[in-house]
């Protein structure tokens, strides 16, 4: 590990002034940035840690249903929240994936979107949550829908200096669920990450999201399958055309742990799994 400055400022304007400087990086749990550090594969000049800010964890259900999530929130927290599981089950789900219960106490859920893996776990839940991110900096404060956060791995839409302070759920559907593909068990990351979540009216879809993660250069919305999905009673066709249409939506690539062509395919069988699921739920 190199030699750094290290910086706990005390408020977000303090911390944005610093984190605008070059080769500067923030530090929330560390669960990525240490390892960099570490394996030399970061290397800042200057880390600046956020835990001393106020107001930047914590889970509160609004009076209208939303719920909002601090950034620095430990994935963890958002695994157990029992309005996450009832309302946004998907996302509890995704955060119970990400490594084991010690790297997820460490672990932020700002932490893990800023880092902007395409195969980020908490990625396809708040894509299905129709997640609206909160982000501060010198300019002031502004909103970015999540699917319009990401630019490519790694890249996002933040301007030097702008941090992610909070993530917005609006109103939950009636029913979620998330799917990991992997190898192993548990700490693995994943091939393909879906997300499927639903409102229902007398058995009617009335509105329907699917988040893909893993498939493409930054997590998408397979909008397409989303539309074919509303307006209509699920049946066994309807879920063949869904899973259809978002494995035309991937984009995926091969690499060491999968083939594209295996990432295709299963885009199309996980899709099929996680509406369903998310209907039986709803």
């Amino acid at each position: 590990m190199r030699n750094f400055e290290f910086f706990e400022p005390a408020t977000l304007a303090e911390a944005s002034r610093l984190f605008a400087q070059e080769h500067a990086q923030l530090l929330a749990g560390g669960t990525d940035l240490v390892i960099g550090m570490k394996a030399l594969t970061e290397a800042p000049q200057s880390v600046i840690s956020l835990q001393k800010i106020p107001g930047l964890a914590g889970i509160t259900t609004e009076s209208d249903n939303s719920i909002s999530v601090g950034a620095m929130t430990s994935v963890r927290a958002v695994e157990l929240s029992a309005d996450i599981q009832q309302h946004h089950t998907a996302l509890a789900e995704g955060a119970g994936e990400i490594g084991s219960i010690q790297i997820r106490n460490l672990a932020t859920i700002g932490g893990n979107i800023a880092h902007a893996s395409p195969a980020a776990d908490t990625v396809a839940g708040l894509l299905v949550a129709d997640a609206q991110v909160d982000i501060a900096g010198a300019d002031g404060e502004r909103t970015v829908p999540i699917d319009k956060l990401f630019t490519g791995p790694g890249q996002t839409v933040l301007a030097p200096g702008e941090i992610i302070t909070r993530f917005r759920l609006p109103s939950p559907a009636s029913g979620s669920h998330y799917i990991k593909h992997k190898i192993r068990e548990v700490m693995d990351l994943a091939f393909i990450g879906v997300a499927a979540s639903v409102n229902l009216d007398n058995g009617v879809i009335t509105d329907a999201r699917i988040g893909l993660a893993a498939v493409a250069p930054t997590p998408i919305r397979a909008t397409e399958a989303e539309d074919l999905l509303k307006g209509n009673e699920l049946t066994a066709e309807l879920l063949t055309q869904a899973g259809e249409a978002a494995a035309a939506a991937a984009s995926p690539i091969s690499d060491l742990r999968c083939s594209a062509e295996h990432r295709s395919e299963m885009v199309d069988v996980l899709t099929r799994r996680t509406v369903q699921e998310a209907v039986n739920r709803a």
